[in-house]
This record gives C-alpha cells, structure tokens and sequence, in this order.
C-alpha cells in the first residue's frame, strides 16, 4: 500500500543509543506475554506480532543506560500497554461497544491498589493478568507519592480510551486543542515518563513534582512523543483502523489542507515541543532547583530525569524509524545512499534537521519586533448565549473605583480616569448577573486587582529583567492570604498590590470553610505564578510556543480565578468527583479559551503595535506558520469557534453521561445546570465588555496614554540601553 505522505524531516538534536541488554530484554519478555496469555490464543497476537513489533528495541532505545533487570521490566510494561491498546481496539472499538468498554475499564484500577497487602481480584483477560503481575514487580522500590502520580497517569490511558471510542462512535474529528489536552492522557506518554523515574532511578522529588517546570518537561515531552507517532502510524490507524485520534486528521480537517500538508504542520508543531522542552530545561529547571533549595542529590535525581526524558525522544524517533508497527518506508539513516549508513543513531545527523525549517522556525520566535498593524481585525462573534447584566452596575462601578482609591491603586501605574475608561465594573456585571449588590462590588475588585497585577509586573519588573524581585513579590503577595486567619495577611502588607489582596482576602475567604479557601488560595497562587511566565518570556523577547501559550493563557487571563469563585459558590452541592470529571474539565478548558482567543483578537493592535508585547495567541500564529495577519486572525477565529462548539457538544452529549455516572438527580443535577448557565454567562459578559470597554479600538490608542514604542533595541547587548530609559516613559508599556 503506498504511503498516504512522505515522511518530513524530523527535529532530532541528540543520537539515539542503544542498551547493551537488547537480547536479554527479548527473550525475557516473550516468556512474560506468554505466561499473561498475550500470544497463541489471545486473538490478538502471535509471537510473530511481537517479534515484529520489537518492543524490546523500544525499550533498548529510550533507555539505554538501566541495567538488564530494569530494562526487562520496562520493556514488560510497553508490551502489556500495546497489547491493551489492540486489545481494545479488537474487542470495543472495532464492534463501538461503549457498555463493554466501560465495564473492562472500570475494573482495571483494582489491580493497582497502593498497598500490596490489600491484593487484587482474580484476573479475567490478560489485560488484567498482566497488570497485577507489573504492579507488584514495580512499586515496591518506589515511593507512595509516585504511586499516586504513576497510578493516576496508568488510569488516564486506559479511562480515555473512552473518549476515543465516542468520538469514532460520532463520527467525530477533536478541534486541535482538543485533541493536545485528550491525546497526552489517551497517549500515555506522561506513563511513559513515570518509567523514566523508575529506569534511570530519578524519582522526582515530590516538592517539586507539581511545579510549572517539571510538568512542562513531561508535557512537552509527550506532545512530541504523541505527534511524531500520529506521523508514523497515519496509515494504521487512519486508513486502517478508522481512527479519529490521529494529530494529522485533526490538522487536515482544521485547516482544510492536503494530508502531506497536515503532516508538515504536525511536524512542525512537534518540533517547537521539543524545542519548549530544550528551553524549559536550560532555563527554568536549573533556576528551579536553586529556588527550592533543592539538595546536591535531588538536583541530580532531576537532571537524570530530565537525561531520560531525551534519551526517550530520539529512542523512540530511531525505533519508530525500524519497526514493522509503523509507515516508515525510505526513512531510516541507514539508506544506502547515506553517507552514514548503518551507523546507529544516524537520523540525529541530517543538517536539515538543525539548519533547515526548525531553525528558521527557533528563529522567528526570537526576533519579533513591535509595528504598525492598524486597527484590530474583529470577526463576527456568533456566541449563542444572552446577555444579563447586574442592576446593580452603576453602585458596583462606584464603589470599586471608590476601593481602588483607598487600596493606592491609581497613584502609579493607573489614574482614575484610566480605571474608568476600563469599567471592570462592566465586565462584573455581565459575568454575575445574579451577584447580590456586594458580591458584585467584590468581584468588580477583585477584577480590579487582577488587572492592576497583570499590568504592574511588566511595568515594575518585566523592564528591568527582574525576574528575582518579582518572585519576591509573589512570596509577599502569598504571605497575604493566610489560609488560616484570612484577617491576618494585612499585618504583612505593605504596598497597595498587597494592601488590597489582604484586603480582598478577608473579605473573601472569611465566610468560606477550609477547603474553599485552600482552593480559592491555590486558583490566585497560579495566576500570579503565571506572570513569571510572562517576564521569563519577555526576558528572552520569546514568542512562547503554541501549546504552551494557550495552557498559560488560561491562567494569566484569569480564567482559573473567576471559574473557581463560581465553582465555590456551589460547595457542597457537587461531589468534588464531577468537577474532576474529564467531561466538566473539558467544559471549563473550552469556555477558558474562546475567551482568551477573543481578548486576543480585540487587543491585539494595543499589544502588538503599542506595547510590544509577545503574548497573543495571533501573534503566536503568525509567528508559528509564519503567516500575515489577515491569515493569523482567521486562523484564531477558527480555532475559537472550535473550542465554542466542543463547548456545546460536551453540554449536549457528555453532561448527561456525567449527569447518569454519578448519579445526579434533583437538587445536584439543577446545580450543575445552574453552573453550565454561570459559564455561559460568564462568556456572554467578557463579549459585551469587550465592544463596550474603551480601550482596543484605535482612537482609545491614539487618544490614551498609550504612544507607540516602535524600534526599542531587543537584541544581545542592548540591555544598557534598555535600562536607560526612565520608569515614567516605561509606564506607557501597560497591558490591560
């Protein structure tokens, strides 16, 4: 059958290396999926699929330096994971058996129980066979924290076979944000990152397992893990299998390209994932492990880590290359025509893959430059959802500029006219219509504050390079939210950011119980952790790659802040387990976006061409398919109505799944409609205060205290330069 594209020239910077103990790890995993029942009889394999497959190859590969009874190990984890994915695919993909699917799935997690002593049920396929016997072999030598994470990552892969199966049973292609967030749970790379742990014996030390940096290194790394096996496996599973979860279908339905197209793109995107890795690990990890303190022997347990993570990606690059599992025709190194043929590793080698389109890509995210782009190209906003506002506006809008007064806020960066002209009282409204007249005066504080914020780090530290001071001010700023005692963080609060979060903090979080409060605390905790995202960026003039700016969008616009507020209104009438829901997150994820993608398109000429800014989701398009604006802005309209309508189709399809799963009738099932109505309020009100605000059309531009800053020096040595300029002048650089 001829390849459906060509094979584009993948981004490997380092050569793959293979583990000494490639044979043992053979003939030891054959006898293991024999003794499961995963060969003769299972009607799924024969030994010649697996010997085809060559499982232990991969395994060899992505961990070349663990010893001969790791890697046998390793590698009887990577059988047991493919065989469950055929396995599945045989039984219920293929017959659309959703009632079966989920009864398989369901029972799975029992043959992983955190404490060996309490034993598992007796195996059934040998799905479950297998499952029991790699649990007790791993977990022993590993601690009860990357249980629960290697537990959690284990069940999202077989859980989220579910999403797949739905969206084949529909008929259904996922919009590619989607799809990113679905397909790194549905992947199980992030499974294949906890093995790394175990392999390179570099368990992740649990103070900082959570952290932006480490998470990111396991993210970017399964993105690029994902999308080059949607690259090779195309043929498989697109033309064979009819499947949707492919990132080249998603691509080609989206943009409405030419398979070979789509595939360019998958590959491009999987380069700039690799490249966020390289990044996050040169520039965020190091400065991690010194912010924690961490120990010589935890920074080394890190940097192995992060060693096996790469080792993985051009592994699992040269075993995709070789297997009979995959489209690879003409591909491999060892091409008689290569003047390094048969040399191990030897795809790492090609000059196109450092010199040619990813090194124009790196480029073109490092040299942006503030210009002129004209009034901001707005296309028709077909939100479905009616517009409510407060009757209690214009007291909220008197009272929230009244507070920002007394907290110091317009003594700086902001006078009263300009917080006038902002009308978050507005925006307040229009996302709590039915807030009683002080909560909508609290929330059009709290809006106040979080925008002061986003405008006050740029200005105050994203100048200067001051990456240390601003997170001193996120560790004060945190001092003021005492989860226990929320009076007491005005005793620590000193200047008027800080004066006015303690004072919105008591007010807040005073009424609520513990846990309500350690959620609110934890929502603002990321939103201000998130605007040392911005100024790391800004201090390398980066334009942040597009998975990784749409996930931090999310928190920098505030999104996690206000949906938990509304979230916390509702304590106590959902079961903690449907807001985890996949089918809820997913929800929330899409109403987060279509609002930051809109924000991006109305703000676009105040950032770009006004305050030369590098964090907009159309720059980031621009810059990513190196394309104009007319095409970028489309393109970001298209992907906002996508998220729109996986919105829709989540509350129309997957809400009543929920609704039956757990059970909510009556008073829980009125509340969870009242939250997807507070969700499409919230939407409607950040719309409407988008064309009524003053502040994104031109002559609000041009008339405002906003001039341009066209041609600042950017490149190395113009840091002098750069901190010769006066804070006044700098003031003018808001973004708001």
């Amino acid at each position: 059958m001829a390849q459906p594209f060509v094979l584009p020239d993948f981004y490997v910077a380092y050569p793959a290396r293979l583990n000494p103990h490639v044979e043992e790890a053979r003939r030891h995993t054959r006898e293991w999926a024999r003794r499961m029942g995963m060969l003769e009889g299972s009607g799924i394999w024969e030994e010649s699929d697996l010997e085809a497959h060559d499982y232990a190859l991969l395994c060899a590969y992505t961990h070349p330096d663990c010893d001969a009874d790791a890697l046998g190990l390793v590698t009887d984890w990577y059988v047991w994971v493919f065989f469950f994915d055929d396995h599945f695919l045989e039984v219920f993909k293929r017959s659309q058996d959703l009632v079966g699917g989920k009864a398989y799935l369901d029972r799975l997690p029992a043959f992983m129980p955190m404490d060996l002593s309490q034993g598992t049920p007796e195996p059934t396929n040998p799905v479950e066979a297998g499952l029991a016997d790699l649990w007790a072999r791993t977990v022993p030598s590993m601690s009860p924290t990357w249980r629960a994470r290697f537990t959690e990552a284990t069940e999202n892969l077989l859980n989220e076979s579910m999403w797949e199966l739905v969206n084949i049973d529909a008929g259904r292609v996922a919009n590619p944000l989607e799809y990113i967030e679905m397909r790194r749970k549905v992947g199980g790379a992030p499974w294949s990152a906890g093995l790394v742990e175990y392999a390179a014996r570099a368990e992740v030390p649990e103070s900082v397992a959570g952290s932006r940096p480490l998470r990111v290194l396991r993210d970017s790394f399964s993105d690029a893990v994902h999308l080059r096996n949607d690259l090779f496996s195309y043929q498989r599973e697109v033309e064979d299998e009819g499947e949707n979860s492919n990132g080249v279908l998603v691509l080609e339905r989206f943009l409405g390209c030419s398979t070979q197209e789509a595939a360019e793109a998958v590959n491009d995107l999987l380069t700039s994932r690799v490249q966020q890795f390289e990044n996050t690990a040169l520039t965020e990890v190091p400065a991690l492990c010194l912010e924690k303190g961490l120990t010589p022997a935890e920074c080394a347990a890190v940097a192995a880590y992060t060693k096996g993570l790469q080792d993985w990606q051009s592994g699992g690059h040269e075993w995709h290359m070789r297997s009979s599992r995959y489209m690879n025709e003409g591909a491999r190194a060892d091409d008689a025509s290569s003047s390094v043929a048969g040399v191990l590793g030897t795809s790492a080698l090609d000059i196109r893959t450092l010199f040619g389109r990813p090194a124009a890509a790196r480029l073109r995210t490092l040299t942006h430059r503030p210009r002129p782009v004209g009034p901001s190209l707005l296309p028709e906003f077909n939100l479905p959802f009616p517009l409510s506002l407060s009757p209690h506006l214009d007291d909220a809008r008197t009272k929230s500029i009244a507070w920002a007064g007394r907290m110091g806020l317009l003594n700086d960066i902001w006078d009263e006219a300009k917080l006038t002209g902002f009308d978050l009282a507005l925006c307040a409204a229009g996302l709590d219509p039915d807030a009683t007249p002080e909560e909508l005066e609290l929330n059009a504080e709290w809006l106040t504050w979080g925008t002061y914020g986003d405008d006050y780090y740029p200005v105050v530290f994203g100048a200067p390079r001051d990456l240390a001071g601003a997170r001193l001010c996120n560790e004060r700023l945190k001092a003021c939210m005492p989860v226990d005692g929320p009076e007491a963080g005005a005793a620590v609060a000193v200047a008027p950011l800080e004066r006015s979060l303690a004072d919105l903090w008591a007010r807040t979080a005073g009424p609520m119980s513990a846990y309500a409060r350690r959620s609110l605390r934890n929502a603002i905790d990321v939103m201000i952790d998130s605007w040392l995202w911005e100024l790391h960026n800004q201090a390398q003039h980066r334009v942040p790659d597009p998975v990784d700016y749409m996930e931090m969008r999310r928190l920098t616009f505030g999104s996690d802040l206000t949906i938990s507020l509304c979230r916390l209104r509702h304590e106590g009438e959902l079961p903690p387990e449907v807001y985890a829901s996949g089918s809820v997150r997913a929800l929330e994820n899409a109403a987060m976006d279509y609002a930051c993608l809109l924000n991006d398109l109305f703000s676009y000429q105040k950032e770009i061409e006004f305050e030369g800014e590098v964090h907009n989701a159309v720059l980031v398009v621009q810059t990513f398919f190196d394309c104009d604006y007319p095409t970028a802005a489309a393109m970001t309209d298209d992907l906002m109505r996508s998220r729109l309508q996986q919105f829709l189709h989540v509350k129309e399809h997957e809400l009543p799944l929920v609704c039956a799963e757990f059970d909510l009738d009556g008073e829980a099932g009125a509340t969870l409609d009242t939250y997807v109505r507070e969700l499409e309020d919230w939407l409607a009100g950040i719309l409407n205060w988008h064309r009524k605000v003053r502040r994104y059309k031109e002559e609000d531009l041009r008339g405002g205290a906003a001039p341009r800053r066209l041609g600042a020096p950017t490149g190395l040595g113009t840091s002098a330069a750069r901190l010769s300029l006066s804070l006044p002048a700098q003031r003018s650089a808001v973004r708001v």
